[in-house]
């Protein structure tokens, strides 16, 4: 009997329009339009794991999902044949096929995400899905330094909702930083003839990003929230040594809202194969 094919799928979507990855009962999901499209292409019910389950709003650049089939399908059409089927606010990146003990969620090694700020007065209609908009000014160099005692292993259940939600709230923070960077100049109301801003220290947005070995619900709006008192100035630098030592989600900030949150990429020990390169699938799962 043929060997079942363990197909590893690297994709992006806007989650404005679905409520979170996981499947739900009435409701549009990432997971639950991969399935369909799935069923429609193979004819099989599969259930397709994520390296992270997004929730309502929150976006994905480098998510990785991974599903077993007995369809035939080489790995690298896997793509274009799902993508077809698919609507237009998710797109596959590459497919390719991995070992039988891969697992989306379990074999990733760290993940990284991103939570965009807009500080400005005014909203945008073309990006007010995808930031998180705040009136000036936010001190972007105390919110980086404030949140440099996140990194190495910590408990963190004072920045997860309703915990314990998990097992163990300990995790190990690998990377943390803010960044302030200017708009994209195709989005910008000044004349192409002009050179964009070389200052990056005048730009809008401010970018936050972490990649841990893992994330507790609501973890990384739960830091930006803390950390944007910060930048307001209304709390102090050390204030995230403090949070953490209470173990008390009472003690720190507000939630930050799901629209300037993304899944920006996955890790995994081993280096998977481009969706380009071919594998023969043989032998019994």
């Amino acid at each position: 009997m043929a060997r079942r094919q363990n197909i590893r799928l690297t994709l992006a979507y806007d989650g404005g329009g679905f409520s979170g990855w996981q499947v739900q009962p009435g409701r549009r999901t990432v997971q639950g339009v991969l399935e369909e499209a799935i069923a429609e292409l193979t004819g099989e019910a599969t259930r397709v794991l994520s390296a992270g389950r997004t929730d309502a709003g929150v976006h994905a650049l480098g998510q990785v999902a991974s599903f077993r089939t007995s369809a035939t399908i080489p790995p690298e059409k896997w793509r274009p044949a799902l993508q077809a089927r698919l609507p237009e606010d998710v797109v596959i990146l590459e497919s390719a096929a991995v070992d039988d003990d891969f697992h989306a969620t379990y074999s990733a090694v760290s993940k990284r995400y991103r939570y965009v700020l807009r500080e400005s007065r005014l909203d945008d209609p073309f990006l007010r899905r995808y930031v998180w908009r705040l009136p000036p000014p936010l001190d972007g160099e105390a919110m980086h330094a404030a949140a440099q005692p996140l990194l190495g292993t910590h408990d963190f259940r004072c920045f997860e909702t309703d915990w314990p939600n998990k097992a163990s709230s300990v995790r190990t923070v690998l990377d943390v930083q803010w960044r302030r960077v200017q708009a994209w100049p195709v989005w910008s109301p000044r004349p192409l003839g002009q050179p964009p801003l070389a200052d990056d220290s005048r730009g809008e947005f401010l970018v936050f990003e972490i990649a841990a070995d893992g994330f507790l619900y609501n973890m990384v709006r739960a830091i930006v929230g803390t950390l944007v008192n910060v930048g307001r100035g209304k709390w102090p630098v050390d204030v995230l040594q403090q949070i953490l030592a209470s173990q008390d989600r009472s003690r720190a900030g507000e939630t930050a809202p799901p629209q300037g949150l993304y899944l920006a990429s996955v890790e995994y020990e081993t280096p998977l194969p481009r969706a380009t390169e071919k594998r023969e699938i043989e032998g019994d799962e």
